[in-house]
């Protein structure tokens, strides 16, 4: 089945983080009283109007998922293999290590000292979430095994509902960052675990009406998540106005370990791969989902756990904004190197 285009939203996403960076810090300078009452509406450190973005944006992304697939998984044993040791014994891990090297190393003189720990934080968030919903894209483009990817992302959310937490506790113990472990397992539950029971609930029943009714529905709610996303961003640079505005350069150095982390991860994948014997339609989605992130989670706990105005929020909305043309660019290799692939040599 030939690949489908990209839709409107995700052909330019790269174009509408940048328009929302724009009108987000100009509401923020217009307006600084509205979205200091916003930051304010919390419970328990959850911002609630955020909180219920989050959810508007997760939920329709988790509807695609289908835990049933699960016993696909060992139709693609050694596939499964390399996805599950990049994203959880690779991926976090190599995220530290270079946010520790260029962050607290290599770019320190040019950074906000006090900020330093945060955007490492971020970072970590960021590396931890393997991508649910994007990667879909990714694969399609490749014409990669859709049952392979959909095996590959119902085992990793199955993984992240029990490792996230961990990981991200044990990296920020690491860097010496102080781990809120309550607001970390609370964010864990309202933006995986609860979010996730609900999806396939709602799954369970449109799919009771008859897929027709299923795909319309997805249909129907898909650009709610557009939405939702679109203003949580508008939010985080609202507040972010300030720390931009004075030092614009973050954002670029922000983008270097996550740009190496992307391009690391899936030319390991990639190669692990075809070491293995995997075919290519597998190859690519493994090496894909190794590469992307859930960037939608990361930016959720990276809000509940260091707040709106911190490095931490503003490093994940950076992996939102290079996310497209990133993973093209990586789509774009895989295609082209199909043939050396499937070579051998």
């Amino acid at each position: 089945m030939p690949a489908q285009p990209l839709n409107l939203f995700e052909r330019y996403l790269t174009a509408w983080v940048a328009i929302c960076i724009v009108i987000g810090i100009a509401l923020g300078q217009a307006l600084p009283g509205v979205f200091q009452a916003i930051g304010a509406m919390e419970i328990a450190r959850v911002n609630l109007p955020v909180g219920l973005l989050i959810w508007v944006m997760i939920i329709p992304m988790l509807l695609k998922i289908d835990f049933g697939a699960l016993h696909q998984v060992k139709s693609h044993i050694k596939g499964i293999g390399v996805t599950l040791a990049i994203n959880w014994l690779v991926k976090p891990f190599s995220m530290a290590f270079l946010a520790w090297f260029f962050i607290r190393g290599v770019f320190a003189p040019m950074l906000p000292a006090a900020q330093i720990d945060s955007y490492i934080a971020g970072l970590i968030l960021l590396a931890a979430a393997p991508c649910t919903a994007m990667v879909f894209v990714w694969s399609r483009l490749t014409n990669g095994d859709p049952y392979f990817t959909l095996s590959q992302v119902a085992l990793n959310d199955s993984i992240m509902i029990f490792a996230f937490a961990p990981i991200v506790g044990l990296l920020l113990g690491i860097s010496s960052i102080t781990v809120p472990w309550a607001t970390l397992f609370t964010s864990v539950v309202l933006y995986i675990v609860i979010p996730v029971i609900l999806a396939q609930f709602m799954r369970k029943q449109l799919l009771a009406r008859g897929q027709a009714a299923f795909d319309a529905a997805m249909n129907r709610i898909q650009p709610w998540s557009v939405a939702a996303l679109l203003a949580t961003l508008v939010l985080l640079f609202a507040f972010q106005g300030d720390a931009i505005l004075k030092q614009p350069l973050v954002i670029a150095l922000l983008a270097v370990p996550i740009l190496i982390q992307v391009f690391f991860n899936s030319s390991l994948a990639y190669l692990l791969n075809r070491a293995l014997g995997e075919k290519h339609s597998v190859a690519c989605p493994s090496a894909l989902i190794g590469a992307s992130n859930f960037f939608e989670l990361a930016v959720a706990a990276a809000i509940s756990l260091f707040g709106f105005e911190s490095g931490a929020a503003l490093a994940t909305v950076v992996g939102v904004l290079i996310e497209v043309p990133v993973m093209l660019l990586v789509v774009k290799v895989v295609n082209a190197s199909k043939g050396w692939y499937e070579s051998g040599l």
